[in-house]
């Protein structure tokens, strides 16, 4: 069975590719590298044993994603493709509506040119809005956004329903993610972001190597336990293998199915601060900053339908999460510019 990753060279996208081969599958990546390095394909194969087919190229190119289409039986499609970083969005948001919107409608239409009818989607805890109760449940109404790039995914969300509606054959399976954290245990592959990180651990990996003086703590006066805004951590291998379980699901279900990835439990901040310092020993001086727009003050996922429909629940702790991203950050001090 052929799985193609859009975006599968990024952070999540390669260590879900590391679980589909090592389940079995055939990988093929698509990724245009803006978000990533080619060095990623390599630590995948020294990880796995096997080099997943590799494609540059932008998926919201009709012409230039086409070739994958030509050139493989693609049997499903997991769409990671597109711009994250909800502070940026705001900034940027015509950059963010263009790109993931248009990368996700491309993959729509060649999957219904070529006959591709599994779509697992890369979805996000954001589509639930700012005046969503906690936690977060499958069945409660999405909107109401605070940012760019929620609303992004809710509109590919919306976007994916009418196309499921109009086409008996698709099965459209809407991953919604909480807070993607770690690395593979082999620290050969995790999160390198670009500049300045804009996700928690990878600024406390780069504090903790010297590469940054201090952690920026956005806001420390939300409605919290300690001030700082609480989140449902997950550990990026959990994460990797419920898309893996939502693949197999797919393959025999028609229609919408939304599921959430997390693991029920909201830590703060400086929960997660206390938590890698005591699973690695190493201070983290930390600055408090103001908040940023379009962050919440806290959420977290009710998981339980991920267990009865996929059979997958969450299985690493937060200290592992953290002793998971020490690991990768200290064996490539500068990611993979090494």
């Amino acid at each position: 069975m052929n799985i193609l990753l859009t975006g599968g060279a990024g952070f999540i996208g390669s260590h879900t590719c590391v679980e589909f081969i090592n389940s079995g599958y055939d990988v093929v990546i698509a990724d245009d590298l803006s978000n990533s390095k080619p060095k990623v394909i390599d630590r995948i194969e020294e990880i796995t044993g096997k080099r997943p087919k590799f494609y540059k190229v932008d998926v919201s190119d009709r012409l230039a994603a086409e070739q994958i289409f030509k050139e493989n039986k693609i049997d499903a499609v997991v769409h990671f493709a597109g711009y994250k970083a909800v502070g940026e969005s705001c900034a940027k948001p015509l950059m963010y509506y263009r790109n993931n919107i248009d990368s996700a409608l491309t993959m729509l239409e060649l999957m219904e040119e070529y006959g591709v009818n599994s779509f697992i989607f890369s979805s996000s805890a954001t589509v639930y809005g700012a005046d969503a109760d906690i936690p977060y449940v499958e069945g409660m109404p999405t909107g109401g956004c605070t940012n760019p790039y929620g609303w992004t995914k809710h509109m590919i969300e919306q976007i994916l329903r009418d196309a499921a509606a109009a086409n008996e054959k698709l099965s459209v399976i809407l991953l919604r993610y909480f807070n993607p954290i770690g690395a593979h245990p082999s620290g050969k592959i995790g999160e390198d972001p670009s500049g300045i990180p804009n996700n928690l651990l990878p600024y406390i990996t780069q504090v903790a190597s010297g590469r940054l003086k201090e952690l920026g703590v956005f806001g420390n006066d939300y409605d919290t336990h300690d001030g700082t805004g609480v989140r449902d951590y997950i550990h990026v291998c959990d994460l990797a293998d419920g898309h893996v379980l939502a693949a197999e699901y797919a393959s025999k279900h028609r229609g919408v199915e939304e599921i959430n990835l997390g693991t029920g439990v909201g830590y703060s901040v400086l929960d997660v601060v206390n938590a890698f310092e005591q699973a690695n020993d190493i201070k983290i001086p930390y600055v408090i900053k103001p908040r940023r727009d379009g962050d919440l003050p806290e959420y977290y996922a009710d998981a339980k339908k991920a267990g009865e429909v996929l059979g997958w629940s969450a299985k690493r702790d937060l200290k592992t999460m953290c002793r998971d991203s020490w690991n990768w950050q200290k064996n490539n001090p500068n990611g993979y510019g090494d």
